[in-house]
């Protein structure tokens, strides 16, 4: 048609309209095709007939959403869940044809406000780049969009209005690390510092609530002598009541947006949103009885929640397999399930899942559907593995510059690797270059040093990197896609019925 290319998936018939999604072979660019009625669709192109090309902007988005409400996240429940980080924008058509067909309910928007501070992108752009993915592949079953990591309120705003469904409350500044090994009289002076007006409690009444009592869990019980219960109170106490605050923060904005038949109502609030909470980011793992302690409080305190995300024992570094000992993981995974069953039951959320192969049977056998694992950074790193193909000159200058950056970059991640260990690739030939992806060091110091390959610019204000990274991938999108089905299908096959 013209010089378009047309994906086929995409070609949605409804009333007296017909929609598709083109790419012009000489550009590169993709067009919303329209056939029929193209009212409230902004900068429209007449190309042949009665059919209009418009642009892929923020307004049609909207509009074709509108059109397809199937186009629009949805809360997904207690369904077991899969999500999918995209810092570039462009992977989501590779995740749709690796979870299609698995039973596994997926969440193609995922980002922090962190990553997108990082890459310069707002929540409304990442969901709008996700829906047309969804709209090019005519994944037309429910899926998601999360605020990742979400640790201030305010920072929730730009999501309500962009329409996301899953919230993740991350209060993990608020944690106490220096609990473990402190006395228990500093204990004492620890909770007498916590704000116990939010927390509506008094030290007294807490004690009531635990001491004194056997807690009955599917295949264990759960006892709090006075100095468990102190240490979980003052370790978590502050968590708690933040989470408690952005909790009503969140429900007071969905509140004052007008929500649409579609959004429905969900498990997690009963506003039409899912809450997940997340003490995962912190020094020292959630044990069974302070997750006891933390989701009991915060039902208590009228919070409503979907998922949760613990700190688990081990070590789950960004992009390489979990390092620990997997049989104490296992162990102390059901005791984590069975809290989340008589508690809720909502699932356990595993974060930092990217590429922690050898746990997924682990978590597929223990928690069963009770489970949603969210992956962010893998994507990224394999489209470096695609470009590592596709372009391998730009593949070197950039594993050079991430070199550079990692003892930087790394401050705000649970990483490992030593950038001596990294080769420069030198020694490597073009065809042997995407090896440094499958190493421990490689994977990590290019994993966390996204950011700056992103928004890196040169002396005239260019993008140092990102423009050619993102046209190599536009104009070899087929293998970027490629690669990230048979890299997500190893990730999804432990968890898909």
């Amino acid at each position: 048609m013209n010089g378009l290319i047309l994906y086929p998936h995409s070609f949605v018939e409804t009333g007296d309209s017909t929609f598709f999604l083109g790419r012009d072979e000489r550009t590169g660019k993709k067009w919303l095709g329209v056939r029929g009625d193209a009212s409230g669709f902004a900068g429209t192109v007449q190309a042949v007939g009665d059919t209009w090309l418009c642009p892929l902007s923020a307004t049609n988005a909207s509009v074709l959403r509108e059109r397809l409400p199937w186009l629009r996240p949805v809360p997904l429940g207690l369904q077991k869940s899969f999500g999918f980080g995209d810092r570039l924008g462009l992977a989501t058509p590779g995740h749709v044809r690796a979870v299609r067909g698995t039973g596994i309910a997926p969440i193609f928007a995922q980002q922090s406000v962190r990553e997108n501070t990082r890459t310069g992108r707002t929540p409304q752009q990442v969901l709008d780049e996700a829906m047309w993915g969804v709209f090019q592949e005519g994944w037309q079953q429910p899926w998601g969009a999360d605020a990742d990591h979400v640790k201030n309120a305010p920072d929730f705003d730009p999501f309500i209005a962009a329409g996301y469904t899953l919230f993740t409350i991350d209060p993990g500044d608020h944690v106490d690390n220096n609990v473990p090994g402190a006395s228990v009289g500093e204990i004492a002076a620890k909770l007498q510092t916590l704000p116990w007006d939010i927390l509506e409690d008094t030290l007294q009444d807490m004690e009531r609530r635990y001491l004194g009592r056997s807690f009955i869990l599917p295949g264990t019980a759960l006892v709090f002598d006075r100095e468990t219960l102190w240490r979980a109170a003052a370790k978590y106490g502050q968590a708690i009541s933040h989470t408690v605050q952005m909790y009503r923060y969140l429900v007071d904005g969905i509140r004052r947006r007008v929500l649409t038949p579609e959004d429905g109502q969900a498990q997690g609030s009963g506003e039409g949103f899912e809450l997940e909470v997340s003490v995962d980011e912190t020094e020292t793992p959630t044990s069974p009885a302070e997750h006891f302690f933390i989701a009991s409080e915060l039902r208590r305190l009228g919070v409503r929640w979907v998922s949760l995300a613990p700190r688990f024992v081990g070590r789950f570094e960004k992009g390489v397999d979990y390092i620990g000992d997997p049989g104490a993981f296992e162990a102390e995974l059901k005791q984590h399930v069975a809290v989340a069953q008589v508690l809720g039951p909502y699932k356990i959320s595993l974060h930092s899942g990217s590429d922690k192969l050898s746990v997924y049977p682990i978590l597929a056998r223990c928690a069963g559907d009770w489970i949603h694992v969210k992956t962010a950074g893998t994507s990224y790193l394999e489209a470096l593995r695609a470009i590592a193909g596709i372009a391998p000159a730009l593949f070197r200058e950039i594993l050079l510059f991430a070199r550079e950056r990692y003892a930087t970059d790394k401050a705000t991640y649970h990483v490992s690797a030593d950038v001596n260990r990294v080769p420069t690739g030198d020694q490597w030939s073009d065809a042997e270059l995407a090896t440094v992806l499958d190493l421990f060091d490689g994977r990590q110091v290019l994993h966390v040093t996204f950011g700056s390959v992103l928004t890196e610019r040169n002396a005239d204000g260019t993008f140092r990197f990102r423009d050619r990274l993102l046209e190599a991938l536009r104009n070899n999108e087929e293998k970027y896609f490629a690669v990230l089905q048979a890299h997500f299908a190893e990730h999804l096959a432990p968890f898909a019925k």
